[in-house]
């Protein structure tokens, strides 16, 4: 067991020689004050290049809003000031934010990865406070090159300058006037599910809010949603929407369920690992959803009792966390359970603990152990290494993504 509240002298050098050893292609180095070679894609002042994804997780106490980001490339833990009773949190791959009484306290996780289809890079940077934005809770937030667009719980959205964001100076956002939340950035236009009469168009529209399209095909019932390689997918009544850009039309393909599915077996909320196309979702209180986004297909798992649902796609198991505390593992192709493992207590009043995913490793927190589980998925659900902590870790999001 690891204690994070002691700090390893190894673990900080090998974070620095991870920051300079990759200035071959990483940040340039002044010499006279003229760089030595070109600025890469995605820098920002002040970041470091790093050769491989800096993963770390924002958490926060609901109670008390003591709020830590755990490294865990070196294993630091950063605490920052609380903020006060928070509600949820959610996260748009390097920022996190969190839902008060009064609107959205915003933690810049000093991490993020910048994907340019045929090679990414990796930045890691301060981790510190990025200011706060009101507006009624809960928040949904999506973000793209430029612009971070948050969804409230009325309807209402707000549009950030990502660069003012990244400087931490948010500022109030911009209202997008007639909007119908969430507002979805993508391919330098906003996708807007939940337009018209009867809630069920989807608009497109430019950065300042302006009419650009509405598409043909329908989404009633909107509800998760998904940015994926393949495009935006969309939860609907009836199945998905997929929303993609070619030579800057937009258009949508409906990825149906295949048969009638009660509302409360719907894909509310898809999980997924960033930018994969294998979404997914709880099927109702005891099954779980796999969408194959390339391939247009659902699969429906049964489970068993399921508080936490999330693949990192293609090759790698579903993970299952029951309501009994278990990890679970099924065949993606198969739907059969092929390990288990018990993990947490049993799982019943509160929010839910998350199973946060990157390309090798599953993350699970443990609120009312103080832990945070790190679990080899790739072989048999091996726990790798446990966090403890010295506070209650009630909400958790993965940022470096």
């Amino acid at each position: 067991m690891i204690d994070l509240r002691k700090t390893s002298a190894a673990a900080v050098l090998a974070a620095c020689l991870l920051a300079s050893g990759c200035s071959a292609g990483g940040t340039p180095k002044p010499a006279g004050g003229t760089p030595t070679e070109p600025v890469p894609h995605g820098y920002v002042e002040g970041a470091q290049e790093a050769a491989e994804q800096q993963s770390r997780l924002i958490m926060t106490d609901a109670d008390t809003g003591t709020v830590r980001v755990l490294d865990l490339i070196t294993e630091d833990v950063t605490p920052l000031q609380p903020v006060g009773p928070v509600k949820g949190i959610t996260a748009d791959g390097r920022f996190a934010y969190l839902t008060t009484g009064t609107g959205s306290e915003i933690v810049d996780g000093g991490a993020w990865t910048v994907d340019h289809g045929d090679h990414v890079h990796y930045y890691r940077a301060r981790i510190r406070p990025a200011g706060e934005i009101g507006g009624p809770g809960p928040v949904r937030v999506h973000s793209g090159p430029g612009l971070t667009a948050l969804s409230f719980g009325d309807g209402s959205v707000r549009l950030l300058d990502r660069k003012a964001l990244e400087e931490a100076r948010p500022g109030a956002g911009r209202s997008l006037p007639a909007a119908t939340a969430p507002a979805i950035p993508y391919k330098e236009r906003l996708v807007l599910p939940g337009a018209g009469a009867a809630r069920d168009r989807v608009e497109i529209r430019d950065r300042k809010g302006g009419p650009v399209a509405t598409l043909r095909e329908s989404c009633s019932e909107p509800s998760g949603t998904a940015l994926t390689r393949r495009g935006v997918v969309l939860g609907c009544a009836d199945g998905a929407l997929l929303v993609s850009e070619n030579g800057g039309t937009f258009s949508a393909e409906k990825i149906p369920y295949g048969k009638a599915v009660a509302p409360a077996e719907r894909a509310a909320e898809f999980r997924h690992r960033a930018g994969s196309t294998t979404l997914t979702a709880e099927a109702g209180p005891d099954a779980a959803w796999v969408l194959d986004v390339t391939e247009r297909t659902w699969k429906r798992i049964e489970t068993g009792p399921v508080a936490a649902v999330n693949t990192a796609g293609e090759g790698t198991p579903l993970l299952v966390l029951g309501t009994d505390g278990s990890l679970s593992a099924y065949d993606l192709a198969t739907g059969k359970r092929t390990a288990r493992t018990p993990l947490l207590p049993p799982i019943s009043d509160g929010p839910a603990p998350v199973i946060e995913v990157d390309t090798g490793r599953a993350y699970v927190n443990d609120p009312a152990g103080r832990k945070v589980h790190e679990i080899d998925f790739n072989d048999r659900l091996r726990r790798a290494r446990t966090f403890s902590l010295d506070f209650t870790p009630t909400y958790m999001v993965e940022t470096g993504r």
